[in-house]
């Protein structure tokens, strides 16, 4: 294995974790603010890339304004179904035991799995990739893949963005304090069930732009949602609850295993989130960046 192959690896794996981290994140965010253990977001992300296929094909366009449109106009829509979805069922079982949010969340991934099947039906769709995004770039003399480097670039924009959200204005500082006193904030005056639906729809929105991502990479299927939502628990289990550095590693971490491990030995790939993350569970049960809870 020549170093130059090494360091595509690398770069196409840190490029893998940085869509999975895009939608882990928005898992994490729900999972450590809410408390709410939601199976149904890979069905969101789902929903997303379906309908990132469906206003692509309205559109009828392969230039890079059209696909911004997409990742403009699709997160919003799947943000407003996490609205009624929050508001109609999650506010319900806040205060719940997890398994009645197991029942809930995997009921809901059955009914929206059949409700992608008479919409759009079981054969395989995709987005065309922009043109400009088409072709391939040099990266340290490696020729990679458009797209894969805007995601690679993009990635970290929205971890920052988040990162801001989260620490560095009011709305973060409410959000941080809904997770352990929520009373407290009502007696101050915060209409906290506001907050926490604003919280799920952010949640449900970067789920849709991680599915409208995905759209140009490869195909789309009933099956993605279960598919992802298994690596992006196992990204939120090894970075911590709530914390967005540590779902930026986690998501690297698998992205860059799975990528290397991919070439020798593939069926063991898909098994490596699964085995960091039992490793994880028994080193540091918590999380790399997460903190034990009192």
């Amino acid at each position: 294995m020549t170093l130059d192959f090494i360091l595509f690896l690398s770069i196409n794996g840190v490029a893998q974790g940085m869509l999975l981290f895009i939608i882990a994140s928005g898992l994490s965010l729900v999972f450590g603010v809410l408390r709410v253990i939601n199976f149904a977001h890979g069905s969101l992300y789902m929903i997303g890339a379906f309908l990132a296929c469906s206003l692509s094909a309205l559109l009828a366009g392969t230039s890079l304004l059209h696909f911004l449109l997409l990742l403009v106009l699709v997160p919003p829509a799947v943000a407003l179904l996490g609205f009624v979805v929050e508001v109609t069922l999650f506010r319900r079982i806040y205060r719940r035991e997890h398994l009645m949010q197991l029942l809930l969340t995997y009921a809901l991934v059955l009914i929206f799995d059949d409700l992608a099947r008479v919409v759009w039906g079981g054969d395989l769709r995709n987005v065309a990739r922009p043109e400009l995004l088409a072709g391939s770039v040099e990266v340290f003399g490696l020729f990679l893949p458009s797209y894969n480097v805007f995601i690679l670039i993009l990635g970290p924009i929205i971890g920052l963005g988040l990162w801001l959200l989260l620490y560095r204005t009011r709305s973060g500082k409410l959000i941080r304090a809904a997770v352990s006193y929520p009373q407290m904030l009502s007696a101050l005056g915060v209409n906290v069930s506001a907050l926490m639906t604003a919280t799920f729809m952010l949640g449900c929105w970067l789920a849709g732009f991680g599915g409208v991502l995905m759209s140009g990479l490869a195909n789309i299927d009933l099956g993605i949602g279960m598919e992802k939502i298994i690596e992006c628990f196992a990204v939120v289990v090894i970075g911590g609850l709530g914390s967005v550095g540590g779902t930026m590693l986690g998501a690297i971490i698998i992205g860059v295993g799975s990528s290397f491990i991919q070439v020798p030995l593939s069926r063991l790939a898909t098994m490596f989130p699964y085995i960091v993350m039992a490793l994880v569970l028994i080193i540091r049960p918590w999380g790399l960046f997460g903190k034990p809870e009192r």
